[in-house]
């Protein structure tokens, strides 16, 4: 994505902001610009199932929610290419097979260094569960501020979008839902 923009791409969108990209401050913005690109998107490269490490061994027992909390999210808006950012936190119960809990933030950072809106985010991180792992039921809670509300438009710090995603056996069974929404809180 971004890698296809290169450091003279970057120099005329300084040109028309009306700056002088020569002048000592902007000299290297371009090519700062370009990597730091690069780095935000590098997700359109990453296969999101081959992120995920399953197990056997350890869960052929388990049938209890596993949560993780606190993922770092940070992605940009497709709208206007403005940051947000927040945390995750991801729920499931295994179905005879666990996945390694670094892979779940690997997971998020995979689908958030892509160009984003905050619900097909959580979507795609539980649909990617369900589908790879096969557990009994998978959860997701995104918690974000959005640069586009903060600093345009309406202009309201501080505000936080939540977004989730309750497959499985999330959707149907009341009790599991409360147990995941109430161990999810901070």
């Amino acid at each position: 994505m971004a890698s296809e923009f290169t450091e003279a791409d970057w120099k005329k969108l300084l040109t028309s902001l009306g700056e002088n990209a020569d002048r000592p401050g902007l000299k290297e913005t371009p090519h700062r610009v370009a990597e730091a690109w690069k780095s935000w998107t590098s997700g359109y490269a990453q296969d999101p199932k081959e992120i995920l490490k399953v197990f056997e061994d350890g869960a052929e027992k388990y049938s209890e929610l596993i949560i993780v909390k606190g993922i770092p999210v940070y992605s940009h808006c497709e709208h206007h290419l403005a940051p947000f950012f927040g945390t995750a936190t991801i729920g499931y119960i295994p179905n005879g097979r666990i996945v390694g809990l670094s892979k779940l933030t690997r997971l998020v950072e995979c689908f958030s260094k892509r160009l984003q809106v905050q619900e097909r985010l959580t979507i795609q991180v539980g649909q990617t569960l369900m589908t790879e792992l096969k557990p009994h039921a998978v959860g997701v809670i995104i918690r974000c501020r959005h640069m586009c509300m903060e600093s345009r438009g309406i202009r309201t710090p501080g505000e936080e979008t939540i977004t989730s995603a309750m497959l499985g056996a999330l959707q149907t069974n009341l009790g599991m839902r409360t147990e995941f929404l109430s161990l999810s809180k901070d």
